[in-house]
């Protein structure tokens, strides 16, 4: 054991002290229990007969502790024995959450809280069943993230995959890690029957899991959501009462058709794109990087932030466009910041002038770019929205750099696409005029680099059902001086 840095409790008042008065976010950690963070007023040191007792509270908490000895002293954290009530001894830790090392061990002490809660959550939605496994720890070789705890149930012969979300943690990412952890035990439990997949979601955050759902494959498991809330109240949900989506198709109006003479000088520069929007701007972007954007209200130009372009602005904007055109160039310093910055929107810019690249079947115009609009904000992804020649749609997801949710993101879009179509308000918004959609439920093209797409992608959309037609493309990795296409796979398939 190792030997206390001192017992003294005039010693450790110091060093309790001193590191606190050091730690810009100090907490104490308890194992076993919550972190709890400590400001200037809710925490007290007080010399009671000759022992130092630590006293502090929150909303719902009021510790008292006797602090017998201070074991190890660091600018990341201060290690102590504590003793309790009936004079058993424990640990006790302070620690400044600023620092990497204590914030490390916060996460992974609050990650060991919530499995334990998680094995109480299992307890009561599954009375009768074996808890064979329960973790919170990282596991890279097969893809399992240490902030979504997993858990495998046996009765018997049959068993259940389950997975649950921290109310820190995005709810909606607990799907992918929770579908990668059920495959690797169906790979792994041979003799048991993996019957499906119960997901525990924080309240209030189940609707895209719940959609998510949907486009899932009944037949490959059952798919199981139960939320629960801070008092760690447990309720079953129903997926199928979660159709009405956030989502909203604005009317597609057209620019301006008289624009000023300085927007013709801009348009005309070398690797300048005009990209129409649904909502009757025009942006001028070179390979992906918006400089400028005609209005119903004017021309309006910069990076950062933008001004009403006059005339004599014409130089000014000028050189703008020839320093995108160097950066962005396949030949430029690939450091450079313009070179590095926006690479999904690079490869829209591809995409869009090479749609038939991508699939020879599609038109070439019109191509709309993020409609419908998601009332949620930003997403990883960017989507274009195209059709092909028999006037069926499809949904182009782009993405530059792995990201193993690319699938399950995909449906986010693919799905508000189908609720469109299937109420005809693409025709009555006035989209692809002139083209007589079909009612079929939209394509689904995946566009990235070859060598960037996740290791677990083909499992995920192995659970996909069947009446999503996906389609991957794989890029070269030099995208970015041209459009190559190495490989085609439908659905699930994996490269030879």
């Amino acid at each position: 054991m190792k030997t206390p840095l001192t017992r003294d409790p005039a010693g450790i008042r110091t060093a309790i002290e001193a590191f606190l008065s050091a730690a810009r976010e100090p907490a104490l950690l308890e194992p076993g229990e919550e972190l709890l963070r400590l400001s200037s007023d809710n925490y007290a040191l007080e010399m009671r007969a000759s022992r130092l007792t630590l006293q502090a509270w929150d909303r719902t908490r009021n510790w008292t502790r006797r602090v017998v000895a201070v074991n190890e002293s660091t600018n990341a954290r201060l290690a102590m024995t504590v003793e309790r009530f009936a004079r058993r001894e424990g640990q006790l830790f302070l620690l400044d959450l600023a620092r990497r090392a204590g914030a490390e061990l916060g996460k992974r002490t609050g990650r060991l809280v919530f499995r334990e809660r998680f094995r109480l959550f299992l307890r009561r939605q599954f009375p009768g069943w074996t808890l064979a496994e329960i973790s919170a720890e990282a596991d890279l070789e097969h893809t399992l993230s240490p902030s979504y705890p997993r858990a495998f149930l046996k009765h018997g012969q049959h068993g259940w995959a389950a997975i649950a979300c921290p109310m820190t943690s995005d709810a909606a990412a607990a799907l992918s890690f929770g579908l990668i952890w059920l495959d690797y035990l169906r790979t792994r439990e041979k003799r048991v029957t993996l019957e499906g997949l119960a997901l525990f979601l924080p309240a209030g955050t189940e609707r895209p899991a719940a959609l998510r759902v949907l486009c899932l494959d009944p037949a490959s498991a059952r798919f199981e959501i139960y939320t629960y809330d801070d008092e760690d109240s447990i309720a079953g949900i129903d997926s199928q009462d979660y159709g009405n989506l956030d989502t909203r198709l604005e009317l597609c109006r057209s620019g301006p058709l008289n624009p000023p003479e300085l927007w013709r000088q801009i348009a005309d520069l070398p690797g300048v794109e005009i990209v129409p929007r649904h909502d009757a701007r025009t942006s001028l972007r070179v390979r992906g990087i918006e400089f400028a954007e005609l209005t119903p209200g004017g021309l309006f130009f910069g990076l950062s932030s933008r001004e009403p372009a006059k005339p004599y602005h014409a130089a000014e904007i000028t050189r703008l466009v020839e320093e995108l055109e160097r950066a962005r160039s396949g030949s430029a310093d690939h450091l450079h910041p313009l070179y590095r910055q926006y690479p999904e929107a690079w490869l829209e810019s591809l995409a869009r002038g090479g749609v038939q690249t991508l699939d020879a079947t599609l038109r070439d115009s019109p191509i709309y770019g993020q409609v419908p609009a998601f009332a949620a904000g930003e997403r990883g992804v960017l989507d274009l929205l195209a059709v092909d020649r028999s006037g069926r749609l499809t949904v182009i997801e782009l993405k530059a750099t792995a990201d193993l949710h690319l699938p399950l993101q995909a449906l986010d879009y693919w799905l508000r696409v189908k609720w469109h179509l299937d109420r005809g308000e693409f025709t009555a918004n006035a989209y692809f005029p002139g083209i007589e959609l079909r009612p079929e439920p939209p394509r689904l093209l995946l566009v990235a680099p070859a060598l960037e797409y996740h290791p677990t992608t083909e499992t995920l959309l192995g659970y996909f059902a069947p009446g999503i037609e996906v389609e991957r493309v794989g890029l070269a990795v030099e995208w970015r001086k041209g459009l190559q296409v190495l490989f085609r796979l439908g659905g699930a398939q994996r490269p030879q």
